[in-house]
């Protein structure tokens, strides 16, 4: 590492979101480029720099900055610029000037200390000599809160963050509670909070520290999909967490329950600890779906004579369930329709557009995903949405997500259809629901055979286990269905019946492979060479999905394999190194995490913005079509033609989309899967994982590897558990 001083002469480009920063310094020998994290530097002032020295392709010799400081000027002549630069309103060049020939190297402490002096020179009065100096000691605190900040490893992006929110504050918020930060900030967690509190010598067992701790193991178990932990569970897990006894974690739980933190909840199976926002979720949306859940004055008769002569119109014949579920869905506020692939749920949910059509009423339709939602516009031939974009998503400023439909601004339609509702978390439900109003049916469609959402909470499956809402479970495997192997052997994977692999199928194929190399390399082969042929699709359109992510036959390791067939390094493609993984133009990519400010937009032919919008979510994906170094930015396209600007700092939020996991895969459909199997952790080798990787798949899916681990899957039927009480919830009211 080096060091050098200089004087901030120009701001080439910045990015006002991550605060990169290319600018020019005036050094006594050279002027400088210099790129970096800078918030808050500004033309004029001094600055110190810590980084090395390296050669930009295009750009030529820079200066990589890793931290800086800013420094007072060390003379007449550098405070005479640094106040003529523009950094302090009201102080242009002629004025500067004025001022240094007054007071000379004296200058700096006189505006500090004895303000009112200022005023003696000609165009100064009083009130701009007060506003000069309330600007000087502002920037002055701020900077020196940033160096105080920086001796805990605190990142300038964040030092800026915690400086913006409390001001002087700071100080004794990091002395006494740290932990504060985590509450108050997104983006700020448990972690985080707890590194700096060690660096500034919080006791590890303090009660702010476990307290903390407490809140943070029931956020993290929210990561595996629980709403709630046992109170023995969460005490263990924030034991271990805090590295402190369990009667120090459970001394605590008293207060955070007064200080409504923590919501206890006590029945014959013990004691359920909830963090209040989550446990507020799931009373919220039993209140809103019980006061949706009304029955509809529609008379029988009527809806069978609509019926029949949908049935004609249509050229389809509705068997006894079909029409079932149909009068349910006319006769009451909310209805679920559930079934397997090949069951008819296309149908059925036609012939409710229909009826509800001809009848006048406005229909809308959604779906979690992107890939859901366009894939349900497909089989209904009418505009479905994103949950997201039909309830108007925002983002604020701290970048958690809010939307523009809620129970102040509501949607204003008679039905709501939302599809793949396995694929919908709590959150999720939470914010649906208080878009809709009582009067509007709300029809909730999904497969409860398919993986829970990877948000908490098992919303589908806790509606209904409650028994209040009327369901209709198709079952029935139509004609035109039963000639897909994949769609038969779906359900016969379900229902526990062994599958043929060794029967000849156009769509279902096993390949005995004899050991973990031999079925990478036919992996490969079947991606680039083997299936886009055989389903006129590209090579890119083949998804490969696997239980994990560690392994040889995990993500990591395939994606880094598949990339190198699929997308080769190229004299002409652009890289981006990011930890141990390289970003390449053209490389196929997901997002893993929820980012509501993200914004995106959808050009015509002419390169021109038709549509905007914000938000890209956990499970979409793109292709990667620029890397830009010099701004630090990467150009992703996503389904549907949206473009994103990508922040480098983004980058730990996207991995290689070649092969991903099956759970990740929920809600999607490809024109063909490959699914390599030998072996892996039990609780991930199970029949719910077989059965939505198989169920991704509309043309074609091949599995290869080990037989063995195909029967091992079918026959398991264990799955996580997962913590969730919105049955319970439903059933108190």
């Amino acid at each position: 590492m080096e060091t050098i001083k200089g004087f901030v002469e120009n701001i080439i480009y910045r990015n006002n979101d991550n605060g990169y920063t290319v600018f020019e310094i005036e050094l006594e020998e050279e002027d400088l480029t210099c790129v970096g994290s800078f918030p808050d530097i500004s033309v004029g002032e001094h600055i110190e720099l810590t980084g090395e020295f390296v050669e930009h392709r295009v750009y030529g010799r820079q200066f990589s900055a890793k931290s800086y400081k800013i420094t007072q000027p060390e003379d007449a002549a550098q405070i005479e610029k640094y106040l003529g630069s523009g950094a302090i309103k009201g102080i242009g060049p002629a004025l500067a000037a004025r001022i240094v020939k007054k007071f000379e190297d004296d200058t700096i402490r006189i505006i500090e200390e004895e303000p009112e002096r200022l005023a003696e020179i000609k165009g100064i009065s009083v009130r701009l000599a007060s506003k000069i100096a309330e600007q000087v000691m502002a920037l002055r605190q701020q900077r020196n809160a940033m160096m105080y900040l920086q001796q805990y490893n605190i990142t300038t992006n964040l030092a800026v963050r915690l400086y913006g929110e409390y001001g002087e504050k700071i100080y004794e918020i990091l002395s006494t509670n740290p932990y504060k930060l985590s509450e108050d900030l997104n983006g700020i967690g448990f972690k985080t909070a707890d590194e700096i509190a060690q660096k500034v010598g919080i006791e590890r067992d303090s009660r702010f520290r476990i307290q903390s701790g407490i809140l943070y193991a029931l956020l993290d178990a929210s990561s595996d999909g629980h709403t709630f932990l046992p109170e023995e569970e969460l005490t263990n897990r924030a034991g271990e967490l805090l590295g402190v006894s369990k009667q120090a974690v459970e001394d605590e739980y008293m207060d955070l329950i007064v200080e409504h933190k923590l919501v206890r909840k006590q029945d014959e199976t013990g004691d359920k600890m909830y963090s209040t926002v989550f446990y507020a979720m799931e009373h919220n949306v039993a209140v809103m779906l019980k006061s949706l859940c009304y029955d509809c004055d529609e008379e029988d008769d009527e809806i069978e004579k609509s019926l029949e002569k949908i049935q004609k119109n249509l050229g389809i014949e509705l068997d006894e369930m079909q029409v079932k579920a149909v009068k349910n869905a006319v006769g009451n506020g909310v209805f679920i329709l559930t079934g397997g692939p090949g069951t008819g749920k296309t149908t059925t949910i036609n012939t409710m557009i229909k009826y509800f059509s001809e009848k006048g009423l406005d229909i809308r339709l959604a779906a979690p995903t992107g890939r859901a939602a366009k894939r349900m516009s497909e089989m209904t031939g009418r505009e479905a949405k994103t949950i997201h974009r039909l309830l108007e998503l925002n983002g604020d400023a701290e970048g958690a997500g809010g939307f523009g439909r809620d129970e102040d601004n509501p949607l204003e339609t008679d039905v709501i259809i939302i599809d793949e509702m396995s694929m919908v978390d709590i959150a999720l439900m939470n914010s649906l629901l208080k878009a809709i109003v009582p009067g509007t049916r709300l029809i909730l469609v999904g497969d409860t055979n398919q993986l829970p959402s990877v948000g908490p909470g098992s919303v589908l499956k806790d509606i209904i286990a409650s028994g209040i809402f009327s369901t209709v479970t198709l079952n029935k495997i139509f004609r035109q269905a039963k000639e897909s192997d994949i769609i038969v052997n779906a359900h016969r994977i379900n229902n526990g019946e062994p599958v043929e692999l060794g029967k000849k199928s156009m769509d279902f194929f096993f390949l005995k492979e004899g050991n973990v190399q031999r079925t990478i390399e036919d992996t490969i082969k079947l991606v680039r060479d083997n299936m886009p042929k055989y389903v006129n699709a590209s090579s890119f359109d083949v998804q490969v999905l696997t239980p994990t992510k560690k392994g040889e036959l995990g993500i990591e390791n395939l994606n880094k394999k598949l990339q190198k067939a699929l997308n080769p390094p190229s004299k002409d493609k652009r890289e981006k190194e990011h930890g141990d993984k390289i970003f390449r133009e053209g490389d196929k990519v997901m997002q893993t995490k929820n980012n509501y400010q993200l914004e995106w937009e959808v050009c015509n032919d002419y390169g021109i913005p038709v549509e905007k919008g914000l938000g890209i979510f956990n499970g979409d994906m793109g292709i990667i079509r620029e890397i830009n170094t010099f701004s630090e930015q990467m150009k992703i396209e996503f389904d549907d033609g949206r473009f994103v600007d990508y922040d480098f700092k983004l980058l730990d939020d996207i991995e290689h989309a070649y092969a991903i996991t099956v759970h990740k895969s929920q809600g999607s459909e490809y024109p063909a899967v490959v699914i390599p199997l030998f072996g892996g952790p039990r609780m991930l080798l199970n029949r719910n994982i077989l059965y939505t990787a198989i169920t991704r798949a509309k043309q074609c899916v091949v599995l290869l590897g080990n037989p063995g681990t195909f029967v091992d899957m079918e026959t398991n039927v264990s799955q996580q558990k997962r913590y969730s009480g919105l049955v319970d919830r439903i059933n108190e009211l």
